[in-house]
């Protein structure tokens, strides 16, 4: 059994999530102490019990310690089946972690799946519906898999009740190198609100078109939701290139100006646009997986994030794989699994 120490690295729900992931694909049992270890509500929250239970639920896995607050979950691995599953997390917690953690399995089970879930789909502390869609799922179906995602339905926090639905035809991951954007396509931006005035989400779309003085009035724009999918605002900046697309967020939230939104995702995106790299530090972290269990490939990045080195850690520990991080000329870092 691999015991992990969950207050070590990054310390936050990744390590559970990944940790089950791969569980499912290896075979392999763990137990994970001190979850969560770093953050100001220790042990396991709502999102994470329904990412366990999702992935006991795909593969009749035994796991313990499975409440929430738990510090201490020990996993006990079935066998990935293809079929249609719902979840539901109950909060405003993200549909997107939960997909993280039962997706890997289920792009190597034995048939099509479908997944209903519901809970939040735009939340501060997980990547929205439309970066999972956008850059992350494109990069999984070059890897030979196709997947596709529909979001019928907005999830704010702390309201929740989102849903989103998706589609999983497996294959065998292959090896692909992505160190190359390709040339720049377009860029937007885009101002997403419900249940608030529509001035705030004017404000942050202004803001962040004083910092990005090469885009044009007409890639800003506002989309206003059903009030009752809200109340809550994202802003998005999008970069689309041949080959990825970044997309930088920033989200609504109590004693912060949309001002100081629209200014902070304006600077992410600055240096995203300003490196060579391939991948930004969200997508990094979430392609460790994917490449790990094709056996190979190459992406380049920003600055490692803690998250990225985390993933590698516990990667490499369930697959025997050696995956080297190395800085490049230019500030890239250059991510291989051998």
């Amino acid at each position: 059994m691999i015991t992990i120490d969950g207050s070590e690295g990054e310390g936050g729900g990744q390590m559970v999530r990944n940790s089950c992931a791969l569980s499912l694909v290896t075979g392999q049992p763990f137990r994970i102490t001190n979850i969560r270890a770093k953050r100001s509500k220790p042990g396991l929250m709502r999102q994470h019990v329904t990412a366990v239970e999702a992935a006991a639920a795909i593969s009749g896995s035994e796991c313990s310690g499975l409440t929430v607050g738990s510090s201490d979950l020990t996993f006990r691995p079935g066998t990935a089946r293809a079929g249609d599953y719902r979840f539901a997390v109950g909060t405003a917690g993200s549909t997107g972690l939960v997909l993280q953690t039962v997706l890997m399995p289920l792009l190597l089970a034995d048939g099509p799946s479908r997944l209903v879930l519901e809970g939040g789909t735009h939340n501060m502390l997980a990547p929205p519906f439309d970066f999972i869609e956008r850059c992350f799922l494109p990069i999984i179906n070059r890897m030979g898999p196709r997947v596709s995602a529909r979001l019928m339905r907005h999830g704010f926090y702390p309201r929740g009740g989102g849903r989103i639905e998706v589609e999983i035809a497996p294959a065998p991951l292959v090896p692909v190198d992505c160190t190359r954007r390709g040339d720049l396509l377009c860029v937007g931006a885009q101002a997403a609100y419900c249940g608030l005035a529509g001035e705030i989400p004017q404000r942050m779309l202004d803001r962040a078109r004083k910092d990005l003085p090469g885009w044009n009035a007409e890639d800003f724009a506002i989309r206003k939701l059903p009030d009752d999918q809200g109340p809550g605002v994202i802003l998005m900046l999008e970069a689309r290139y041949q080959e990825v697309t970044e997309i930088v967020s920033g989200f609504g939230q109590l004693g912060v100006t949309a001002e100081r939104l629209g200014k902070t995702a304006a600077a992410r995106m600055r240096g995203y646009l300003e490196s060579d790299a391939f991948a930004g530090p969200y997508l990094a972290d979430q392609l460790i997986l994917p490449f790990v269990l094709a056996g190979g490939g190459t992406f380049t990045t920003v600055k490692p994030s803690q998250h990225l080195v985390t993933a590698i850690d516990i990667a490499q520990r369930f697959t025997g794989r050696t995956v080297r991080l190395e800085q490049q000329e230019g500030g890239c870092h250059r991510v291989g699994v051998e």
